[in-house]
């Protein structure tokens, strides 16, 4: 068992203890997790379906130039740090796995219209893209059907944007839990007593423990508990659900659910596309990404409705129909899979990262955070891009270093100062 001068001392019971518990374990808690034991720590990653959530749909684009949006300004900086870490992060993780893949490729981006008004709607945004030091050069159609010989003829512009590249996320998953295992394998103080392979707790979380006003670990759904002496709450949509969070800290998270589809291309048309094809299709967005396997992805509708994590069989159409305007052959692949999945938006579109800022007194002004407690959450459509950025952001907070570049992402910026107490209905740890 771990034993580590961090851990909060805890009640002769069989409680697994830990350093750090990551609440969540999609791309970013996956990705938390290893930054967290990387720095010596002792982790677990809670989660009683890991990578199953918005993770196992995502397309795994790395695009900071691609998505950058109009009044998104603030976020840029940290899509471009994250973008930055990405070769490294990869790196990392594979070598820490025995060399298993990760999916991370640096082929570019090329971003693509069908008519007029979408030629239009992307040179205004490489205006912006321009404005804000982005790499985004136009193309002739003669150029990019050079290059990738299988779009349409009849595409009216295309854009070179090599910044922007991408990574499979179900491979991310499945290399960072074979490099945790390896980690606490081969240092056997970070190996946590409890946990499947030193780290793994496939629970769901009920709530967060509480002692003396700090957060002293993580209540589990089966009634037993982790405690720690740092909890990453990293669950996405779930977040704002946990028991025992602080009263006035306000998780505005709304689920934007996307369907996406899998496709395998017959040999006789391998490579469909060497790069991934961002096009907007009469001014509906798409997107083809080529995988090393052979299959594509096709994604992604963007809608909030009742649907949940059905399929919307008008999305299947659509996306199909804008993929063939794009690049004909589509329509001779075989469709392997249609998922559907919520990702966690926030007001602003921007990621809930950090602490929480406290007050001592209820409507008090801050003056301190509430100890134990980072909050990771709300990252939308950025997840996995982000991933080694706030892997990063909050393995300094344990360090006890806050970067005020990423101030604007408080996880309170939408509520009153907290107060260092559990919500009421919730009672402190022993």
């Amino acid at each position: 068992m771990a034993t580590s001068k961090n851990c909060l001392p805890g009640p002769a019971d069989d409680a697994i203890r830990a350093d750090v518990a990551v609440i969540g374990a999609g791309v970013v808690g996956h990705g938390i997790a290893w930054e967290v034991q990387r720095s010596g720590r002792s982790v677990v990653l809670i989660d009683d379906a890991p990578g199953a959530g918005a993770s196992w749909a995502a397309a795994g684009m790395l695009a900071p130039v691609s998505e950058l949006h109009y009044q998104e300004e603030d976020l840029l900086d940290l899509m471009l740090d994250a973008s930055s870490r990405w070769p490294g992060f990869a790196a990392g993780v594979a070598a820490a796995a025995a060399g298993a893949g990760t999916g991370y490729l640096t082929t570019p981006t090329l971003a693509v219209g069908v008519d007029a008004a979408d030629r239009r709607a992307l040179m205004d945004l490489r205006a912006v893209q321009q404005a804000s030091g982005l790499e985004v050069e136009p193309l002739t159609v003669r150029e990019a059907r050079s290059r990738e010989p299988l779009l349409s003829p009849g595409i009216s512009c295309a854009l070179d944007t090599p910044a922007d590249h991408q990574v499979d996320p179900r491979k991310l998953i499945a290399s960072v839990r074979l490099a945790l295992a390896a980690g606490a394998r081969e240092t056997p103080e970070l190996a946590v007593a409890g946990a499947g392979e030193g780290y793994a707790v496939p629970e769901r979380a009920a709530g967060l423990l509480w002692r003396d006003g700090t957060v002293a670990g993580v209540r589990l759904g089966s009634g037993s508990t982790v405690l720690a002496a740092e909890t990453v709450v990293a669950n996405g949509l779930h977040a704002a659900s946990l028991d025992g969070l602080p009263h006035g800290l306000e998780l505005p998270l709304r689920p934007v659910h996307g369907d996406i589809l899998r496709l395998s291309v017959p040999r006789h048309l391998r490579p469909l596309v060497t790069a991934t094809v961002r096009g907007l299709v009469h001014g509906i967005p798409v997107y083809i990404v080529p995988r090393e396997d052979g299959t594509v992805v096709i994604g992604a509708s963007q809608r909030e409705d009742a649907l949940s994590d059905a399929v919307s069989a008008g999305s299947v159409y659509q996306l199909l129909r804008d993929a063939q305007a794009l690049v004909p052959a589509v329509a001779e692949l075989e469709l392997l899979e249609c998922t559907a999945r919520a990702r966690p938006g926030t007001p602003d579109n921007a990621p809930l990262l950090g602490r929480v800022a406290v007050s001592m007194g209820s409507g008090g002004p801050a003056d301190g955070h509430i100890p134990g407690l980072i909050i990771a959450t709300g990252f939308f459509r950025h997840g996995v891009l982000l991933t080694p950025a706030a892997a990063a952001i909050c393995a300094a907070l344990l360090d006890g270093a806050a970067d005020p570049r990423w101030a604007p992402f408080s996880p309170d910026r939408f509520s009153r100062p907290a107060v260092a107490v559990p919500s009421p209905h919730m009672k402190e740890t022993a």
